[in-house]
């Protein structure tokens, strides 16, 4: 193992350990809480590793949803890394075997903001560098998702609120991106459509039919929005 490369990329990843952590924490209670143990806590994070996907499959889990609404859910909740991933192909060219995919089962929004933004030093390999990245993010998840489930099991409080921290971060993430953005049509078609969905479905069954809806509305505003970036642009 190549220490010096694993040490830059720790740096790196400080802020990502300190968010996986704490979600961490939050998913590993509410997975004790609605039953299931430490095991089903690492068998979720090595084998699922979805981040808000393994939230809401605690109350699919905790209810016995049917496979096909696991799978339909697990899906749109986890399209946008099929985009993720078409845009990563050629930084993980060339990676071989096992490593590439593991590289594919590890990338998340975090890894991916990572290997995109980050720079690279002169002294590794990158395919390296992007390996070490996703390998540490996911250890973080880990960690935090055991120690959750061990608090639950040993600490008595209240886990009452605890699964808006995922909602919290995404609060958070559509703020920032409403403040950074300039043109708000994506999120607010995002908002009213998700809001219909509701009011139309209700709050059990809104989730599939909102993000289907968004899913369309998005592709009607591409080419109105792509033309407003070229004018802008031009």
């Amino acid at each position: 193992m190549n220490f010096k490369l694993y040490r830059r990329a720790f740096v790196h990843t400080l802020p990502i350990m300190a968010g996986y952590i704490v979600l961490g924490l939050g998913f590993g209670i509410l997975l004790r809480v609605a039953g299931f143990g430490a095991l089903w806590a690492v068998a979720m994070c090595v084998f699922l590793y979805a981040g808000s996907m393994q939230y809401v499959g605690v109350s699919l889990m905790a209810s016995g949803a049917p496979l096909i609404t696991v799978a339909l859910t697990t899906l749109m909740v986890q399209a946008r890394h099929l985009f993720y991933g078409i845009s990563l192909i050629d930084r993980y060219r060339g990676v071989g075997g096992l490593k590439k995919l593991y590289l594919m089962h590890s990338l998340t929004d975090e890894t991916y903001s990572l290997i995109t933004c980050t720079h690279i030093p002169d002294f590794v390999d990158e395919k390296s560098y992007y390996f070490a990245l996703s390998l540490l993010c996911h250890l973080y998840w880990i960690t935090g998702c055991i120690l959750g489930s061990l608090a639950g099991a040993i600490l008595p409080f209240s886990s009452e609120g605890v699964d808006f921290a995922m909602t919290a971060l995404f609060v958070t993430v559509f703020v920032e991106q409403w403040v950074t953005v300039k043109d708000h049509s994506p999120a607010l078609a995002g908002v009213g459509c998700t809001l219909l969905c509701l009011l139309i479905f209700g709050s059990e069954s809104f989730l599939i039919p909102a993000m289907l809806l968004i899913l369309l509305s998005l592709l009607i505003l591409r080419r109105p929005l792509e033309r407003k970036e070229a004018k802008q642009n031009g």
